[in-house]
Parts: C-alpha cells; structure tokens; sequence
C-alpha cells in the first residue's frame, strides 16, 4: 500500500515565497507509485488542504489529519517545505512529535537551536568549528555603534538572529553605516547577530543521512556578481549569484569542507537534508562556519537540487531517501 505524505508548505514569515517554490519541485519529484502526496499550507489564516482540483478544506490539527473526497486520511509522514517559522524553528516538530507523526527534518531542540544563528555558532565552536568573532544583542538591551566597534572590526555582516534567506541583513564598511544597519535587522527580529568579516571564498554543502549513514553532497561556490557586496536575496534568488556545482577547488580544501560539514551535521544531532555555510579563509587556511539551514531550499534556483544532481542522484531518488528515512524513525 502506498504511503500517505503530507507535504507542508506555507509558513509565517516572509520566506513563505520561497516555500511555495520549494514545495513545487518536491511535489514534481516525489515517485507516485511509492506515495500518495496531500499539499498542505500552514498560514496564519489557517491550515488548509489543497486538492487537485485547487479547492481547500481546513486541516484538523487535533490529530492532523484532512478529508479528501469524504475519505479522513491520515498521514504517514510529513515532507517539510517550510522555510523559517513555524516550520525551521523547531515549532511543527514538537507538534509532530505529540502526535508521533514522523517528518523529514531535524528534530525539534535542533531545529530550535539552529534557528537562533547566535547559539548555533556558539555551539559549534564549542565543539572545535571555527566561527567568525561575533556579538548578539537584543532589542529590550541597546547598545551603541560606538560600543559595538570597540568590540568588533570593520567589515561586519548585521543580520536578524533568526530567519533565513539573508531578509534584514547588512554588510557593513563604515562607521556611519552600522545605525542603519542595526535599525534595519531590528525591523526583522528583536535579536540580531553581528559577525567580523572573513575574507576568502563562500561555500554551501548539502549533508544528509540515510539508512545511518552521513552523506556530504557535492560543494558547491557562490561567487556573487560585481554589482552585490554579499550573498543577499536577490543573490540567493534573483540571479545576482554565481553558483558552481561541484566546486573548483583541490583535494585538501575539499577534505577540510566536507570534514567540517559532517563534523557540524553529527555535533547538532541534525536529521534529513540540511545545508551548512562556510567561509573558507586562504590566509589561515581553514573554515569558518557561517550557518545552518535545517529546511534548505528545494526551488528550481536552489543549491540542494544542483548538489543533488552533480552526486549523479535523480531528485525523485533523493526525496524517497528522506522520506524512508523519516518513516524508518518511525
């Protein structure tokens, strides 16, 4: 009998757009004769099924489950296409966990921890990854340009402390540009998180498990166009990006990414796909870990597809390994 998935897309927050997305190439990926697929869109109007035919019904949340054609159906796992709340932090995984209802992503202290950038780097550089010098301020708790640069060095990157795809974030050259900067991540968030620059080149890895084993995609680079000062929104998503699959880089550069990436992947007990950023610095020779994405995008301009493909996998292979992986937990 086929399995019933629920793929859940939606989201509170502005990355909502790129979940959407996101959810599309899963869906048109997803093998039909293993699973029967049910679209589910978590909005803070409501949670809502969304048939064939395009027409929505409210899901029951007491035990999330839909009626499809006067038939209740209940799921046998969820495939996650939330990007940020409620679907990165780690609140839909403790719902789900209430219902032993198994899902593809992190579970939810991990999710949680990795939603926050400030205690994500602080954990990993407890466990001997490299991070950039930082400092995390709060809304409730001011605090000065002034004080700010007595602490830290220019070029610094301003950004909400949690969310994804660069919404809020600033990089910063001068002194009479951090007040804005800050003002602007604030709009964001009433944490935000500010980080030294590190000169070298930008790398995202793709990292998964499967039947327990920890498998690094292929590297990709980012290499951002003259006209970008980082890796921004419209980089990510708008084409103002370069992004070479698999990277150009040696052996030993290679080794220390992949290394560092399944060393991050096991510290943070993380679970299904999740995408890790890196700075590589050639001065020290060494990476730096930037972030980690817990629900990495899966639309047509996404990393993990092309990542995916250059390991020479179909995505239909690589969304039945997550989900199988997921109904394994269960």
């Amino acid at each position: 009998m086929k399995k019933k998935i629920a793929l859940v897309t939606g989201g509170y927050s502005g990355e909502a757009e790129i979940s959407y997305k996101s959810a599309i190439t899963v869906g048109n990926n997803i093998d039909p004769v293993k699973y029967d697929v049910y679209k589910i869109d978590i909005r803070k109007d409501g949670w809502f099924f969304e048939n064939k035919n395009g027409e929505t019904s409210l899901v029951n949340k007491e035990d999330f489950s839909i009626i499809d054609n006067g038939t209740k159906i209940n799921f046998d796992a969820v495939l996650l296409c939330i990007h940020g709340t409620p679907g990165e932090d780690g609140k839909l995984q403790g719902y789900f966990d209430m219902l032993h209802l198994p899902y593809t992503s992190c579970d939810a202290a991990t999710s949680a921890l990795t939603f926050n950038k400030r205690y994500t780097v602080a954990v990993a550089s407890f466990g001997g990854i490299h991070v950039a010098k930082s400092l995390h301020l709060f809304k409730h708790t001011p605090t000065t340009p002034e004080e700010i640069l007595t602490q830290l060095r220019l070029p610094v990157f301003v950004k909400p402390n949690n969310g994804g795809s660069s919404i809020g974030m600033s990089k910063v050259n001068e002194d009479n540009e951090l007040q804005a900067a800050l003002d602007k991540a604030f709009k964001e968030d009433d944490q935000i998180l500010i980080e030294e620059f590190i000169k070298g080149r930008e790398f995202t890895i793709g990292v998964y498990k499967t039947k327990g084993e920890i498998i690094v995609l292929p590297i990709t680079e980012i290499k951002i166009n003259a006209e970008k000062d980082f890796f921004d929104f419209e980089a990510k998503y708008q084409g103002k990006s370069e992004e070479i699959t698999p990277a150009k880089i040696d052996h030993t550069i290679a080794e220390q990414l992949q290394s560092a990436a399944k060393r991050v992947y096991q510290l943070l007990n993380c679970r299904g796909v999740v995408r890790i950023d890196f700075i590589y610095s050639e001065s020290l020779k060494q990476p730096f870990m930037l972030e980690v994405n817990t629900v990495p995008g899966q639309s047509a301009a996404s990393v993990i597809p092309q990542q995916v493909k250059a390991m020479g996998w179909t995505l239909t292979d690589f969304y039945a390994a997550l989900i199988e992986e997921a109904l394994n937990r269960s």
